[in-house]
């Protein structure tokens, strides 16, 4: 899970707390709320990647344990001054097996990520999502039949894509070691520091191991900004039932 940013665009909510520890159902936090859905995906170990308020991102973890999952943090020192493929890549030696790659601002249905657990087996393979229009900073896909991927990016021409990246992703089998591999390489170039981790998925789409998941239909919301964090919160206290809702306490205890 990579929460080391501090999510300026969130400003004056991001002052002192990270964006991941906003709360947005209730008191519970979107990093509260993603361990939930992982927990009640089957999940039982997740490292968290942390920089700016990693204290405070340590302090709710103590606080705060989860049933069933043992929870890890690892420190980038760069957080301030890179964009997340430098967080990727500090976590490097975490990528041993297959695992899941989350984005730490990504909300969605509880069962996304049992979604991507059951879907055909591929080295890797990401969530997207499909609507009518996309805008400047959707993280677009253009695929190339069917379910590979061609490419992904935030400045494809709208006639190519298909779909945007949530920041939901698994890596299988020669997957790992691929994008293992890949940000070795991609973090010597000179732009590394402002480069994304998803600049090293597109590179891996030549070689045809990229595939995709469709959320047809499910709930997702990434909070980038101040508006998108009122729409969450809006959302959240819509839902009444917890029959109905997506997040509610009631269906993850």
């Amino acid at each position: 899970m990579l929460c080391a940013g501090q999510g300026r665009r969130l400003l004056p909510f991001t002052e002192e707390e990270p964006k991941c520890l906003l709360t947005v159902d209730e008191d519970r936090s979107v990093l509260e709320l993603q361990l939930r859905a992982l927990a009640w995906c089957g999940i039982t170990e997740v490292t968290i990647m942390v920089g700016f308020g990693a204290d405070r991102v340590e302090r709710f973890l103590a606080e705060r344990p989860m049933p069933g999952l043992t929870v890890r943090t690892r420190y980038n020192p760069f957080f301030d001054t890179s964009n997340n493929l430098v967080t990727c890549w500090a976590a490097a030696a975490e990528m041993t097996e297959d695992f899941i790659l989350l984005n730490g601002d990504t909300l969605f249905d509880r069962d996304v990520p049992r979604l991507l657990l059951t879907s055909p087996e591929a080295p890797v393979t990401l969530v997207i999502n499909r609507k009518a229009e996309y805008d400047d900073d959707d993280m677009k896909v253009s695929l190339n039949g069917g379910r590979k991927l061609k490419a992904v990016g935030k400045t494809l021409p709208l006639a190519t894509v298909h779909g945007e990246s949530i920041g939901l992703m698994m890596f299988r089998g020669r997957g790992v070691s691929a994008f293992r591999d890949a940000l070795d390489v991609a973090i010597r170039e000179p732009k590394a520091l402002q480069m994304w981790y998803l600049s090293v998925i597109n590179s891996l789409c030549p070689s045809s191991l990229v595939e995709t998941v469709a959320l047809d239909g499910r709930w997702w919301a990434e909070i980038d900004t101040c508006e998108d964090l009122a729409k969450v919160r809006a959302h959240f206290a819509s839902q009444q039932s917890p029959v109905v809702g997506v997040f509610p306490a009631a269906r993850y205890e």
